[in-house]
């Protein structure tokens, strides 16, 4: 099983490169297998490759989705202590 994560993409550098940010984290992508990304576009990122371009609006849903998940994971540690 994989997951794959919506990412903002914020810098493009030669050959393929990008710096993307989820939340406060910044990380170096290639972009090989995606055509036509600009700065600002959210792309769908597996083990350091974006793999596609996701519509804006997605992406916002389903990143809350995940701090959803975050949120009810902290509420349940904190009811076990």
């Amino acid at each position: 099983m994989c997951l794959a994560v919506p990412a903002r993409v914020v810098e493009i550098h030669p050959g393929d490169r990008a710096i993307v940010a989820l939340g406060d984290v910044r990380k170096e992508v290639s972009l090989a297998l995606v055509d036509g990304v600009s700065i600002g576009d959210y792309v769908i990122l597996h083990v350091g490759y974006a793999l596609q371009k996701l519509d804006a609006v997605e992406a916002e849903l389903t990143l809350e989705l995940f701090r959803e998940i975050a949120r009810h994971q902290e509420e349940g540690l904190e009811r076990a202590q």
